[in-house]
């Protein structure tokens, strides 16, 4: 995943939903949910959001909103009327991907009783379907140790440059439980917190079973899916790359007898 700089806005000003705060926002980034379209309009807004979804994976959330018009076929105009900034599209994708995630990782914990399954399970349905790419920069920063970083996990600071991948540095951090990195997100992160905490509960299944290094966290899970979601310009040999090195990854985070 490739973020680059943009800035996050709080959700004090983009509410849960990808609705820009205001009465203006709710009317132009959420009426698609509170009032039925056209046919015509909500083809468009498919297209957007499909469109979004595969410029932000391949070039980050730094590319800009004419990259995401010319994908879908359709003016820049028309996803301005749709989404009044880059910052309501942004929030609107990353919520998606978030919930599908959280998703993804509730049906590992129901369906698998081993616990390692269970968890190699969620991590490989997540870089089949490519969410890596797309996990909100907050996620990524949780568990931290510096203030900054801590700030912009609150929307306070524009998210750093990366070019090639998640920056390592963003992730030196202390073994923080789930229920610390979900406090560290603050209320208005409800659907990132939620993620934390079913991610933190295969984690810690995992761990309890002796199956998982004492010393892996939350975000290191939540790392493996972004750094295994490779973006390569061939289908076949982006799946080949992600399988081989999610095999790797997940071998670094098996325990091992003494």
């Amino acid at each position: 995943m490739h973020i680059q700089d943009t800035h996050w806005t709080s959700a004090s000003a983009v509410a849960p939903s990808g609705v820009s705060g205001g009465a203006n926002g709710r009317a132009a980034g959420d009426s698609s949910r509170s009032t039925p379209l056209r046919v015509d309009a909500q083809r468009n807004l498919e297209h957007v959001l499909r469109a979004a979804r595969e410029v932000f994976g391949e070039l980050g959330y730094g590319a800009p909103m004419e990259d995401v018009a010319r994908r879908a076929r359709v003016g820049v105009g028309t996803v301005y009327r749709r989404f009044p900034s880059k910052d309501v599209l942004v929030r609107r994708i990353a919520e998606e991907e978030t919930s599908r995630l959280t998703d993804q990782a509730r049906t590992a914990l129901g369906q698998e009783d081993e616990p390692w399954s269970a968890l190699s399970r969620f991590l490989r349905t997540s870089v089949a379907s490519g969410a890596g790419r797309l996990l909100p920069p907050q996620v990524l920063r949780v568990g931290v140790a510096d203030e900054p970083a801590r700030d912009a996990v609150r929307g306070e600071a524009r998210v750093p440059e990366q070019r090639s991948g998640p920056d390592l540095r963003l992730v030196e951090q202390r073994a923080m439980s789930a229920d610390e990195a979900a406090l560290a997100l603050g209320p208005d992160d409800s659907g990132a917190a939620a993620l934390l905490e079913v991610v933190g509960r295969l984690v810690d299944r995992a761990r309890e079973a002796g199956e998982l290094r004492a010393d892996v966290t939350v975000s290191d899970v939540l790392l493996v899916i972004a750094t295994a979601a490779p973006s390569l310009p061939d289908a076949a040999q982006q799946a080949a790359a992600s399988a081989r090195l999610l095999d790797i990854l997940l071998e670094g985070l098996r325990s091992r007898p003494a």
